[in-house]
């Protein structure tokens, strides 16, 4: 029996997108961080005690104006597990702080009781958990839904210090905060592949922070704002000029449509972030 012709360029196309996730999968869960730990237990503690001490006077600002600010020692043991990495880049983990603080201020300006966030750019679970926190001390119900190419069940190194006791699974990375990991869904796959399958149809807050080109910041926004109000938020990681140009360019061709009131905050020329409400 022949399929008609529609069906059969359905299928196709289903069928393109399965081939091309499956080699996206293969990539990223064949040891991505490397065959073996790229430091001791000791160097990434060092890292840390160096990294805590950072100081964000701008976000200290965006605390002081939201009123809510999260607790700086829950988050700096989160950040030793999860932030904590060797790289030639600084490091630094103020965006949890903002993320909490932007949540929190969401929730109470909006009165909602239950609220969806959408994460690109899972990693090892950081940004995601901070989100979970604010909805948590919020005292609402809510759900974080994450994506990642790293898969959330296959063990591997993560260049971080959990790295000393062995290949983990990001679930077993995170199992230290079972309560707000149960508040969070781990899909495993390419955003621009995964995105139009999502069911939710809204999104409160929105965090993009997956491949950093313009082309692919604004797939994910386009499959973003389809499912927000006026009156939800979206946040962009890495506006910053110097490391990644299509950011920068993505987030000022969606300030210019005028549907998000958008503001910037720079702290470093390797950290810069935007977010804002959306209008219409």
């Amino acid at each position: 029996m022949s399929i008609p012709m529609p069906g059969f360029v359905t299928e196709s196309i289903y069928a393109a997108r399965a081939w091309l996730n499956n080699r996206v999968d293969a990539r990223w869960s064949n040891d991505p961080f490397g065959k073996a730990p790229r430091g001791t237990p000791d160097e990434y503690q060092a890292l840390f005690e160096k990294a805590r001490l950072n100081e964000f006077p701008a976000v200290d600002a965006v605390e002081k104006e939201t009123g809510f600010a999260i607790d700086r020692a829950w988050l700096d043991d989160l950040a030793l597990h999860t932030q904590i990495v060797k790289k030639k880049s600084d490091l630094a983990y103020p965006h949890g702080r903002l993320l909490y603080s932007l949540v929190r201020k969401y929730i109470s300006d909006s009165g909602e009781t239950f609220v969806t966030i959408l994460e690109t750019g899972t990693a090892r679970g950081f940004s995601a958990l901070c989100m979970a926190k604010a909805i948590q001390d919020a005292g609402i119900a809510g759900r974080v839904v994450t994506f990642d190419v790293l898969p959330h069940l296959k063990k591997q190194y993560w260049n971080c210090i959990d790295d000393g006791e062995g290949k983990n699974t990001r679930a077993e990375l995170l199992s230290r905060w079972p309560e707000l990991t149960r508040m969070i869904t781990f899909v495993h796959g390419d955003t621009l592949m995964m995105l139009p399958r999502i069911g939710h149809e809204r999104v409160n807050f929105a965090f993009l922070d997956a491949q950093h080109i313009k082309s692919s910041v604004l797939n994910e926004f386009q499959a973003v704002t389809r499912r927000q109000q006026p009156g939800d938020v979206i946040f962009f990681d890495d506006v910053t000029p110097k490391s990644y140009p299509g950011v920068v360019a993505a987030v000022s061709e969606i300030e210019q449509a005028g549907d998000y009131a958008l503001q910037r905050l720079t702290i470093s020329d390797q950290r810069a972030y935007a977010w804002g409400a959306k209008v219409r």
